[in-house]
C-alpha cells in the first residue's frame, strides 16, 4: 500500500541526486527552510520552498504541519545480518576477558555457533524473529534495509534464509524495504574444516545458480585465515559472470587487501574497512567503490574506528551501518551509530546524514529510488522532534525521530 501525503511548514535538509556523493560534496545538504513535499501514490511529486505554494488542506491526503520540525530522507542501514537463529551473549562476556573475534572463531564459537542455531529454525521462526528488528529499525527511522544470508553455510540453510527474507517482504503494510544478500562465503563450515577450497568449490557450483535470481548482491568476508584474497578473487569472479553484483566485508581485521580487491572487482561497496591500507582507500575513491563503515562494530570489539576522515579527504564516497548481527555487533541503533560517526570519526552531521541516507542508498545500488527528497524517488521522510539536525548527534544515542513515512504511508507518528 502505499500512500498520499502533504507536508507543509518544513525545515528540509536533504543530499540530492542519484549517485553517491564523494569527498566534500557529502558536507553539501539541500536546505529549505520553509518547505512543502507532495508526495502521491507513495512518490514525492513535488518539493520546494512554501513561498507562492497554495497551502491547502487536499482531502485525500494526510497533511502535516512540520512546523517547528526537520524533515530528512528516510535512513538507509546497508549493512546487517539481520536473519539469524539464537543468540551469542556469552561471547560478549569472553571478549570482555580479553578473548579477540578471531581466538572465539578458532574456539568453535562465532559465526559457527550461529550456524547451528539457524539450520535448526524454519523460515517462518527465522521471519518472525528479525521482524522484531524491523520493527525497531523502524522506530528509528530506518526505510530501508540490507539483510545478508551467511549463518546457513550449506546449500539448503542458504535457501532457507533467503526464503525468510522472502516472507518479510511480502508481509502486508512491511514497514520498511528489505533488500536480500547472498553471503554464503562468511566462513568455512565445521564440515568443511580445512577443505576451504572444496566449500569454495561448492559455492560456486551449487549455491550461485540458485541464488543468483534471489539475492541483489553476493558478499564475501575477505579475511586471513577466512576467504583470503585468491579465494576471495575466485567467488567474486564467479559470482559477477553470474550476474550477480557485488560487496566484501574488506579489511576488518588486519590488512589484507580487501578494499584494493573491491576495487579490481568493480564491488558496489567494501564494508568495515578498519585497517584498511591507503592504497586501498585511493583505489576505491577511483574506481567509485563506497566505503561502508560500521562504527557500532568498532565499538562493541574495542577496535580502532574506520578512517573515515581519510576516505572522504580522498574523495571517496563513505556510507555509514549499524551490521546488526548475534555477535561481534548485537546493535541496530542508529542513534548511537551517528554519534560514534561524529564523535570519535570526525564527520560532520551534514556528512553523517549523506552517509545514512543517500550514500547508504548508493551501496544498495538504489540511489535513483529513495535516499534523498526529491521529485519522483520514494516518499521515505523523517521527521524529528526538534526543528535543526544538529540535534541528532548532539542528543546522544537517543531516538529523535518523530514521525516516519514509507512509501508515502505514516508508519510511526500521528497514529
Amino acid at each position: 500500500m502505499k500512500g498520499n501525503v502533504f507536508i507543509y511548514n518544513a525545515n528540509i535538509f536533504t543530499p540530492v541526486g542519484s549517485s553517491a556523493k564523494c569527498g566534500a560534496e557529502m558536507g553539501n545538504l539541500l536546505h529549505i527552510p520553509r518547505g512543502v513535499i507532495m508526495v502521491e501514490d507513495g512518490v514525492i511529486t513535488f518539493v520546494g520552498d512554501e513561498t507562492g505554494y497554495p497551502l491547502r488542506v487536499y482531502n485525500r491526503f494526510t497533511n502535516i504541519d512540520a512546523r517547528g520540525k526537520a524533515v530528512i530522507p528516510g535512513f538507509v542501514d546497508s549493512h546487517t545480518h539481520l536473519i539469524f537463529g539464537g543468540y551469542r551473549p556469552e561471547e560478549f562476556g569472553w571478549r570482555l576477558k580479553g578473548e579477540s573475534y578471531m581466538s572465539i572463531m578458532q574456539r568453535g564459537g562465532g559465526i559457527q555457533s550461529t550456524v547451528n542455531a539457524t539450520r535448526k529454525a524454519t523460515p517462518e521462526e527465522l521471519a518472525d524473529k528479525a521482524q522484531w528488528y524491523i520493527d525497531r529499525m523502524s522506530e528509528m527511522g530506518v526505510t530501508t534495509v540490507e539483510a545478508k544470508t551467511g549463518y546457513g553455510l550449506d546449500t539448503e540453510s542458504e535457501l532457507k534464509m533467503l526464503r525468510a527474507l522472502e516472507i518479510l517482504r511480502k508481509r502486508e503494510n512491511q514497514k520498511l524495504e528489505i533488500v536480500p544478500t547472498f553471503l554464503g562465503a562468511h566462513a568455512v563450515p565445521s564440515e568443511y574444516k580445512e577443505r576451504t577450497e572444496e566449500y569454495v568449490d561448492l559455492i560456486i557450483r551449487e549455491m550461485i545458480p540458485l541464488v543468483k535470481d534471489k539475492a541483489r548482491f553476493f558478499d564475501i568476508f575477505s579475511e586471513k585465515n577466512v576467504f583470503e584474497i585468491e579465494d576471495s578473487r575466485r567467488l567474486l569472479q564467479a559470482a559477477r559472470e553470474a550476474g550477480m553484483k557485488l560487496k566484501l566485508h574488506a579489511d576488518e581485521i588486519v590488512t589484507l587487501g580487501g578494499a584494493e580487491l573491491a576495487a579490481e572487482m568493480g564491488a558496489v561497496s567494501a564494508d568495515h574497512l578498519l585497517h584498511v591500507s591507503d592504497i586501498g582507500i585511493r583505489n576505491m575513491a577511483e574506481k567509485g567503490v563506497v566505503a561502508t563503515l560500521l562504527p557500532l562494530t568498532a565499538f562493541a570489539l574495542r577496535e580502532p574506528y574506520a578512517p573515515a576522515r581519510k576516505f572522504i579527504e580522498a574523495g571517496a564516497a563513505v556510507a555509514l551501518a549499524t551490521d546488526l548481527n548475534p555477535g561481534s555487533c548485537f546493535s541496530g541503533s542508529i542513534p548511537l551509530t551517528i554519534a560514534l560517526a561524529c564523535i570519535y570519526m570526525g564527520m560532520t552531521v551534514e556528512e553523517t546524514i549523506t552517509a545514512l541516507t543517500l550514500n547508504g542508498a548508493a551501496a544498495l545500488d538504489m540511489a535513483n529510488e529513495t535516499g534523498s527528497i526529491e521529485n519522483g524517488k520514494r516518499a521515505d521522510l523523517l521527521i524529528l522532534d526538534f526543528p535543526e539536525i544538529s540535534m541528532l548527534p548532539y542528543y546522544i544515542g537517543m531516538n529523535c525521530v518523530q514521525t516516519v513515512i514509507y512509501k508515502g504511508r505514516v508508519i510511526k507518528g500521528l497514529q
